[in-house]
């Protein structure tokens, strides 16, 4: 569990720092040209990073989520109906929080 935690602390710290350096603005509209490049790059790495974390925290969710929803129809087949449409809408919440991310991406990537 500390190692989880602490690793999930690390790459949260990660993006904290690259998405510092990606939304700081230049310093000089002369050093415009070799800086520009780099936020750009580093914005570009944001938002790789940031729908690679997105989809496998979705994806992880999603799977327990199902495991614990099959698990429980397993259990007990006559409430099928009380646990099959709350874990559907389970689902799309999490995946909308996926979809949050890759609009946001898309959004930092369209402004290169």
């Amino acid at each position: 569990m500390f190692r989880k935690t602490f690793l999930f602390f690390l790459t949260s710290l990660a993006l904290v720092l690259a998405a510092s350096v990606a939304f700081a603005e230049g310093a000089a509209p002369a050093a415009a040209g070799a800086g520009d490049s780099s936020v750009k790059m580093v914005i570009a790495l944001a938002a790789g990073f940031g729908i690679a974390i997105a989809s496998f925290g979705g994806a992880i969710g999603q799977a327990k989520a199902i495991a614990a929803g099959l698990e429980g129809i397993a259990r007990n087949p006559s409430a099928q109906n009380k646990i099959f449409i709350p874990m559907i809408v389970g689902l799309a919440l999490i995946e909308s929080l996926v979809i949050y991310t890759l609009v946001i991406a898309f959004v930092l990537v369209g402004k290169l």
